[in-house]
């Protein structure tokens, strides 16, 4: 199992509470893909597990779901609450759901299990409160995101910069035993400078390195070697994820 700094995680993402919306081009297109691959919107119970600032959950509701969110981070839980998300509201971990089992139609969790210790956990515990009959829908990152930034920050220093996701047969292997389907999606957003770029991370608070990081201020520059170094197309500086979205069914 992976050391994962939870509090760390949450304070990331606490920052970004307020500026999510402005920067969330890939969770509106990601979540376009779940939607996709479930090919259903008609649930009596969701958990939106993960649920951010609640756009999901939001949606969910205004399908006619009672919907429950839950966030491991108390900001992003208030600005669900703030946006009037859901029906309930709660702050927890997914690797450890404080809820009886069987009791939603229909478990959401989008792009939030890639920051959990143990994939395999997480999406026991999102099976685990699914009712017989019903489904968990949900995205996480593979290996391969951000390919652009780790070879612009290679001019820079040997540190990593973003995560190490999962392959897409790590993932596979967790959904072992299971009834499930899958498809696997990229998504590329464009920005007209690398600051940008890195802005868009920081807006909806993905920068929480399990390895550590320094908190130095990159200088101007440091900052024109990383925009020299990033792969460009037609003059704009992009961010390419590679997104794994899975739906099991509940037995």
């Amino acid at each position: 199992m992976s050391q994962v700094n939870k509090q760390a995680i949450a304070a990331a993402f606490g920052r970004a509470a307020h500026s999510y919306a402005r920067h969330d081009g890939l969770q509106r297109q990601s979540a376009d893909g779940l939607r996709a691959l479930l090919a259903e919107n008609r649930f009596p119970r969701v958990l939106d597990a993960g649920c951010g600032p609640g756009s999901n959950s939001l949606a969910w509701r205004k399908a006619g779901s009672h919907v429950t969110a839950m966030d491991l981070c108390a900001p992003m839980l208030e600005e669900a609450r703030r946006n009037q998300a859901a029906d309930h509201y709660l702050q927890a971990d997914i690797e450890a759901i404080p809820l009886a089992e069987g009791q939603f139609s229909l478990v959401w969790s989008h792009l939030a299990v890639q920051w959990c210790a143990s994939l395999p956990q997480a999406l026991a515990e999102l099976y685990r409160v699914a009712q017989p009959g019903g489904k968990v829908a949900f995205t996480t990152l593979l290996n391969g995101s951000l390919p652009e930034l780790n070879q612009a920050w290679q001019a820079i220093d040997t540190q990593p910069h973003a995560n190490r996701f999962l392959s897409g047969e790590q993932v596979n292997d967790a959904l072992s035993g299971w009834q499930y389907r899958s498809s696997v999606q990229t998504v590329t957003l464009l920005f007209d400078d690398a600051l940008s770029a890195m802005q868009s991370l920081k807006g909806i608070g993905a920068t929480h390195l399990h390895a550590g990081r320094t908190n130095k201020p990159l200088t101007r520059g440091q900052l024109h070697q990383l925009a020299q170094a990033w792969p460009q197309q037609a003059g704009k500086f992009p961010l390419s994820y590679q997104l794994f979205h899975g739906i099991i069914e509940r037995d």
